[in-house]
């Protein structure tokens, strides 16, 4: 089985085009734990243009599923984790100015920061690191001392459509890599209805997907709750 990690950044870029407190951020991921979700996702940026770090501490006293914070370890970051002390932390190479993850860890290259920052990190939850379906990276991510890594999906998605045997193809061997090291598997960006159980058919050691933008988006037709039944659904 699949976890389902709902990412509820979209709801407070909502939130904050208006101010105020609509929609309330807290009540949609209390509800999506009640309509079915096995995880909540946030990442935190710099700007706060989506979630804040206040939210982060109201979201920790609420939150009965798995709590995954997603974000670049500046020492604000890495504080904010020893704080909350989420079920997992996902580390991603984001510059303060991105509109949105667009590229893993280069493990190697930066192994010795990963390895600093993993170290301390573990001492209070899991640690997950976003890379490339690149073996290499998977086994820098293992090397590391990470528990897990986070595929990152953007060019399974963007193929998909064309030839999803190819798209899928680099992301098996990974998977097929991590199990080989001992890594845990968790993949996200992208992910949609369309090409999600493609995906997990043949991924089967996949452990968590987090999933945000399509799915909000989803879910101004078919509702949150329905919504979150249907990505259920293609992970069963």
């Amino acid at each position: 089985m699949t976890n389902l990690s709902v990412n509820i950044n979209k709801v407070a870029t909502i939130r904050n085009a208006r101010g105020g407190n609509m929609p309330n951020l807290i009540q949609v991921a209390i509800d999506c734990e009640k309509f079915g979700a096995q995880g909540i996702t946030v990442h935190p940026r710099p700007d706060e243009r989506h979630i804040r770090y206040k939210d982060v501490y109201e979201l920790k006293d609420v939150l009965t599923t798995e709590f995954n914070i997603e974000g670049y370890p500046s020492e604000t970051f890495m504080k904010l984790i020893e704080d909350v002390k989420p079920a997992q932390v996902t580390l991603v190479p984001d510059a303060p100015d991105v509109l949105t993850s667009n590229a893993g860890w280069d493990t190697i290259k930066h192994k010795e920061e990963l390895t600093q920052i993993i170290s301390r990190l573990k001492k209070v939850c899991r640690v997950s690191v976003f890379v490339e379906a690149d073996s290499e990276m998977v086994k820098g991510a293992k090397a590391c001392g990470a528990d897990r890594v986070e595929l990152y999906t953007e060019s399974y998605a963007a193929q998909y459509s064309e030839d999803r045997e190819q798209a899928i193809a680099k992301f098996i061997v990974a998977a097929q890599t991590a199990k080989e090291v001992g890594l845990g598997l968790n993949a996200g960006h992208d992910l949609n209805l369309d090409n999600l159980n493609y995906f997990q058919q043949n991924i089967p050691q996949l452990l968590e997907v987090s999933i945000g933008h399509a799915l909000i988006s989803d879910a101004l037709y078919y509702g949150l709750e329905r919504t979150i039944e249907l990505y259920r659904k293609e992970l069963e």
